[in-house]
Protein backbone atom coordinates (compact mmCIF):
# COMPACT_ATOMS: atom_id res chain seq x y z
CA UNK A 1 0.00 0.00 0.00
CA UNK A 2 1.38 3.43 -0.96
CA UNK A 3 2.12 6.11 1.63
CA UNK A 4 -0.57 8.37 0.12
CA UNK A 5 -3.20 5.64 0.57
CA UNK A 6 -2.18 5.22 4.21
CA UNK A 7 -2.37 8.98 4.73
CA UNK A 8 -5.83 9.21 3.13
CA UNK A 9 -7.09 6.27 5.21
CA UNK A 10 -5.74 7.82 8.39
CA UNK A 11 -7.39 11.16 7.59
CA UNK A 12 -10.71 9.43 6.89
CA UNK A 13 -10.51 7.57 10.21
CA UNK A 14 -9.76 10.81 12.04
CA UNK A 15 -12.71 12.54 10.37
CA UNK A 16 -15.03 9.65 11.29
CA UNK A 17 -13.89 9.71 14.93
CA UNK A 18 -14.52 13.47 15.05
CA UNK A 19 -18.01 13.03 13.62
CA UNK A 20 -18.85 10.30 16.15
CA UNK A 21 -17.53 12.44 19.03
CA UNK A 22 -19.54 15.43 17.76
CA UNK A 23 -22.73 13.35 17.71
CA UNK A 24 -22.16 11.76 21.15
CA UNK A 25 -20.78 14.82 22.97
CA UNK A 26 -21.91 17.93 21.03
CA UNK A 27 -21.44 20.40 23.90
CA UNK A 28 -17.89 19.26 24.68
CA UNK A 29 -17.11 19.20 20.94
CA UNK A 30 -18.21 22.84 20.60
CA UNK A 31 -16.44 23.95 23.79
CA UNK A 32 -13.13 22.59 22.50
CA UNK A 33 -13.44 24.82 19.44
CA UNK A 34 -14.52 27.79 21.56
CA UNK A 35 -11.43 27.33 23.74
CA UNK A 36 -9.36 27.84 20.58
CA UNK A 37 -11.43 30.96 19.73
CA UNK A 38 -12.80 29.38 16.56
CA UNK A 39 -16.07 27.72 15.57
CA UNK A 40 -16.62 24.27 14.00
CA UNK A 41 -17.27 25.81 10.56
CA UNK A 42 -14.07 27.89 10.73
CA UNK A 43 -15.69 31.24 11.52
CA UNK A 44 -14.65 33.59 14.30
CA UNK A 45 -17.21 34.43 17.00
CA UNK A 46 -18.17 37.72 15.30
CA UNK A 47 -18.24 36.40 11.75
CA UNK A 48 -21.44 36.10 9.70
CA UNK A 49 -22.09 33.62 6.95
CA UNK A 50 -22.26 34.81 3.35
CA UNK A 51 -25.68 36.07 2.25
CA UNK A 52 -27.23 36.26 -1.21
CA UNK A 53 -30.66 37.63 -2.14
CA UNK A 54 -32.30 36.91 -5.48
CA UNK A 55 -35.62 38.73 -6.06
CA UNK A 56 -38.30 37.89 -8.61
CA UNK A 57 -37.45 34.20 -8.61
CA UNK A 58 -41.11 33.01 -8.73
CA UNK A 59 -42.82 34.24 -11.89
CA UNK A 60 -46.33 33.23 -10.75
CA UNK A 61 -46.17 35.26 -7.52
CA UNK A 62 -46.89 38.98 -7.10
CA UNK A 63 -43.46 39.27 -5.46
CA UNK A 64 -40.74 36.83 -4.46
CA UNK A 65 -37.21 36.36 -3.16
CA UNK A 66 -34.70 33.57 -2.62
CA UNK A 67 -32.25 34.00 0.27
CA UNK A 68 -29.17 31.94 1.03
CA UNK A 69 -27.50 32.48 4.41
CA UNK A 70 -24.66 30.02 4.54
CA UNK A 71 -26.36 26.66 3.97
CA UNK A 72 -29.76 27.93 5.11
CA UNK A 73 -31.91 28.55 2.04
CA UNK A 74 -35.39 30.11 2.11
CA UNK A 75 -37.74 31.05 -0.72
CA UNK A 76 -40.57 33.52 -0.21
CA UNK A 77 -43.57 34.34 -2.38
CA UNK A 78 -46.19 37.07 -2.00
CA UNK A 79 -49.73 36.42 -3.15
CA UNK A 80 -52.25 39.29 -3.19
CA UNK A 81 -55.99 38.70 -2.75
CA UNK A 82 -58.93 41.07 -2.35
CA UNK A 83 -60.86 40.90 0.93
CA UNK A 84 -63.29 42.87 3.05
CA UNK A 85 -61.65 45.00 5.76
CA UNK A 86 -62.39 44.65 9.45
CA UNK A 87 -65.22 46.82 10.77
CA UNK A 88 -62.89 48.49 13.27
CA UNK A 89 -60.32 49.28 10.57
CA UNK A 90 -62.26 49.97 7.35
CA UNK A 91 -59.25 51.50 5.56
CA UNK A 92 -56.61 48.91 6.45
CA UNK A 93 -55.55 45.86 4.48
CA UNK A 94 -53.87 42.75 5.82
CA UNK A 95 -50.29 41.46 5.96
CA UNK A 96 -50.13 37.72 6.70
CA UNK A 97 -46.62 36.23 7.08
CA UNK A 98 -46.05 32.49 7.42
CA UNK A 99 -43.12 30.08 7.29
CA UNK A 100 -43.07 26.38 6.53
CA UNK A 101 -40.27 24.08 7.75
CA UNK A 102 -40.90 20.88 5.75
CA UNK A 103 -39.26 17.57 6.53
CA UNK A 104 -37.24 17.80 3.32
CA UNK A 105 -35.20 20.77 4.64
CA UNK A 106 -33.75 18.99 7.67
CA UNK A 107 -33.88 15.65 9.50
CA UNK A 108 -34.98 17.51 12.66
CA UNK A 109 -38.42 18.21 11.13
CA UNK A 110 -40.98 15.47 10.63
CA UNK A 111 -43.73 15.18 7.98
CA UNK A 112 -47.19 16.31 9.02
CA UNK A 113 -48.84 19.51 10.28
CA UNK A 114 -46.75 22.65 10.97
CA UNK A 115 -44.27 22.14 13.78
CA UNK A 116 -44.33 24.22 16.93
CA UNK A 117 -41.04 25.81 15.83
CA UNK A 118 -42.64 26.91 12.54
CA UNK A 119 -45.63 28.39 14.39
CA UNK A 120 -43.37 30.27 16.81
CA UNK A 121 -41.26 31.55 13.92
CA UNK A 122 -44.38 32.74 12.05
CA UNK A 123 -45.55 34.61 15.16
CA UNK A 124 -42.13 36.22 15.60
CA UNK A 125 -42.01 37.25 11.93
CA UNK A 126 -45.47 38.77 12.22
CA UNK A 127 -44.44 40.70 15.33
CA UNK A 128 -41.27 41.93 13.59
CA UNK A 129 -43.14 43.21 10.54
CA UNK A 130 -45.86 44.85 12.67
CA UNK A 131 -43.41 46.39 15.19
CA UNK A 132 -41.29 47.87 12.41
CA UNK A 133 -44.23 49.40 10.55
CA UNK A 134 -42.55 48.27 7.33
CA UNK A 135 -45.77 48.69 5.36
CA UNK A 136 -48.66 51.07 5.92
CA UNK A 137 -51.77 48.87 5.96
CA UNK A 138 -53.83 51.84 4.81
CA UNK A 139 -51.86 51.76 1.53
CA UNK A 140 -53.57 48.42 0.85
CA UNK A 141 -57.03 49.98 0.86
CA UNK A 142 -58.98 49.79 -2.42
CA UNK A 143 -62.28 51.26 -1.15
CA UNK A 144 -62.90 52.08 2.55
CA UNK A 145 -65.15 49.59 4.25
CA UNK A 146 -65.55 47.48 1.12
CA UNK A 147 -62.35 46.18 -0.41
CA UNK A 148 -58.70 45.93 0.63
CA UNK A 149 -55.65 43.90 -0.36
CA UNK A 150 -54.48 40.95 1.71
CA UNK A 151 -50.81 40.11 1.19
CA UNK A 152 -49.94 36.51 2.02
CA UNK A 153 -46.18 36.40 2.57
CA UNK A 154 -45.29 32.71 2.56
CA UNK A 155 -41.78 31.38 3.19
CA UNK A 156 -40.59 27.83 2.68
CA UNK A 157 -37.27 26.59 4.01
CA UNK A 158 -35.52 24.56 1.33
CA UNK A 159 -32.44 23.77 3.42
CA UNK A 160 -32.10 24.36 7.15
CA UNK A 161 -28.77 25.10 8.80
CA UNK A 162 -29.78 27.41 11.61
CA UNK A 163 -30.87 31.03 12.02
CA UNK A 164 -34.05 30.62 9.97
CA UNK A 165 -35.51 33.80 11.47
CA UNK A 166 -32.91 36.16 10.00
CA UNK A 167 -33.02 34.43 6.62
CA UNK A 168 -36.84 34.36 6.52
CA UNK A 169 -37.20 38.03 7.49
CA UNK A 170 -34.68 38.99 4.81
CA UNK A 171 -36.59 36.88 2.27
CA UNK A 172 -39.92 38.46 3.27
CA UNK A 173 -38.57 41.99 2.94
CA UNK A 174 -37.00 41.15 -0.43
CA UNK A 175 -40.26 39.64 -1.66
CA UNK A 176 -42.31 42.62 -0.47
CA UNK A 177 -39.93 45.05 -2.16
CA UNK A 178 -40.46 43.23 -5.46
CA UNK A 179 -44.25 43.04 -5.06
CA UNK A 180 -46.50 44.86 -7.51
CA UNK A 181 -50.30 45.08 -7.33
CA UNK A 182 -52.74 45.51 -10.22
CA UNK A 183 -54.80 48.69 -10.29
CA UNK A 184 -58.08 47.77 -8.56
CA UNK A 185 -61.39 49.65 -8.79
CA UNK A 186 -64.48 49.10 -6.64
CA UNK A 187 -67.89 49.61 -8.26
CA UNK A 188 -70.38 50.83 -5.66
CA UNK A 189 -73.38 49.97 -7.85
CA UNK A 190 -72.44 46.32 -8.41
CA UNK A 191 -70.41 45.85 -5.24
CA UNK A 192 -67.63 44.24 -7.25
CA UNK A 193 -63.92 44.99 -7.56
CA UNK A 194 -62.19 44.75 -10.91
CA UNK A 195 -58.44 44.64 -11.56
CA UNK A 196 -56.48 45.95 -14.52
CA UNK A 197 -54.20 43.41 -16.20
CA UNK A 198 -51.96 46.09 -17.69
CA UNK A 199 -51.42 48.58 -14.87
CA UNK A 200 -49.46 47.49 -11.78
CA UNK A 201 -47.91 49.54 -8.97
CA UNK A 202 -45.13 48.56 -6.55
CA UNK A 203 -45.86 48.17 -2.85
CA UNK A 204 -44.30 51.05 -0.93
CA UNK A 205 -42.27 49.99 2.10
CA UNK A 206 -41.68 52.66 4.74
CA UNK A 207 -38.50 51.26 6.35
CA UNK A 208 -35.40 49.29 5.52
CA UNK A 209 -34.22 47.04 8.35
CA UNK A 210 -32.62 43.70 9.21
CA UNK A 211 -32.48 41.23 12.06
CA UNK A 212 -29.30 39.81 13.58
CA UNK A 213 -29.37 36.73 15.78
CA UNK A 214 -26.78 35.64 18.35
CA UNK A 215 -26.14 32.68 20.59
CA UNK A 216 -24.58 33.10 24.04
CA UNK A 217 -22.53 30.27 25.55
CA UNK A 218 -21.33 30.26 29.18
CA UNK A 219 -22.47 33.91 29.58
CA UNK A 220 -19.34 35.31 27.90
CA UNK A 221 -19.02 33.76 24.43
CA UNK A 222 -21.29 35.45 21.88
CA UNK A 223 -21.63 33.73 18.51
CA UNK A 224 -23.09 35.63 15.56
CA UNK A 225 -25.45 33.83 13.17
CA UNK A 226 -25.45 30.38 14.86
CA UNK A 227 -25.72 27.24 12.74
CA UNK A 228 -28.15 24.36 13.25
CA UNK A 229 -25.43 22.52 15.22
CA UNK A 230 -24.70 25.51 17.47
CA UNK A 231 -28.28 26.71 18.12
CA UNK A 232 -29.48 23.98 20.53
CA UNK A 233 -26.24 24.21 22.52
CA UNK A 234 -26.60 27.92 23.29
CA UNK A 235 -27.60 28.99 26.82
CA UNK A 236 -29.35 32.09 25.51
CA UNK A 237 -30.39 33.24 22.04
CA UNK A 238 -30.90 36.90 21.17
CA UNK A 239 -32.32 38.60 18.10
CA UNK A 240 -31.80 42.31 17.49
CA UNK A 241 -33.70 44.24 14.80
CA UNK A 242 -32.41 47.63 13.70
CA UNK A 243 -33.06 49.80 10.66
CA UNK A 244 -30.44 51.05 8.23
CA UNK A 245 -30.17 54.35 10.15
CA UNK A 246 -29.08 52.49 13.26
CA UNK A 247 -32.38 52.89 15.10
CA UNK A 248 -33.24 49.99 17.39
CA UNK A 249 -36.63 48.41 16.61
CA UNK A 250 -36.73 45.43 18.97
CA UNK A 251 -34.77 42.82 20.91
CA UNK A 252 -35.93 39.29 21.72
CA UNK A 253 -34.25 36.94 24.21
CA UNK A 254 -35.00 33.28 24.89
CA UNK A 255 -33.48 30.73 27.20
CA UNK A 256 -32.45 33.11 29.96
CA UNK A 257 -31.10 36.57 30.74
CA UNK A 258 -27.92 38.25 29.53
CA UNK A 259 -25.88 41.09 30.94
CA UNK A 260 -26.38 44.68 29.82
CA UNK A 261 -22.81 44.67 28.48
CA UNK A 262 -23.54 41.65 26.26
CA UNK A 263 -26.81 43.18 25.07
CA UNK A 264 -25.10 46.44 24.07
CA UNK A 265 -22.33 44.52 22.30
CA UNK A 266 -24.95 42.60 20.27
CA UNK A 267 -26.85 45.79 19.42
CA UNK A 268 -23.68 47.39 18.09
CA UNK A 269 -22.91 44.29 16.02
CA UNK A 270 -26.48 44.33 14.69
CA UNK A 271 -26.13 47.97 13.59
CA UNK A 272 -22.95 47.10 11.66
CA UNK A 273 -24.73 44.10 10.15
CA UNK A 274 -27.72 46.16 9.01
CA UNK A 275 -25.40 48.49 7.09
CA UNK A 276 -23.63 45.51 5.47
CA UNK A 277 -26.93 43.99 4.33
CA UNK A 278 -28.09 47.36 2.99
CA UNK A 279 -24.99 47.54 0.80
Amino acid sequence: MSSSSVTNSSAADETLRAQIFQRLHPRVYLERFIAEKIRPDGRTFDEWRNVSVNVGSISTADGSALVRMGDTTIVCGVKAEIAEPELDHPEQGFLVPNIDLPAICSPKFKPGPPTEEAQVLSDRLNEALVASGVLSLSSLCIHPGQAVWTLYVDCTCINYDGNAFDAALLAMLGALRSTTLPKATYNEETGRTTCSRKTRSPVQLTRNFASSSFGVLDTSHVLSDPTAFEEPLMDVTLTVIVDDRGELISTTESGGAISEETLLRCINRAKERALQLKD
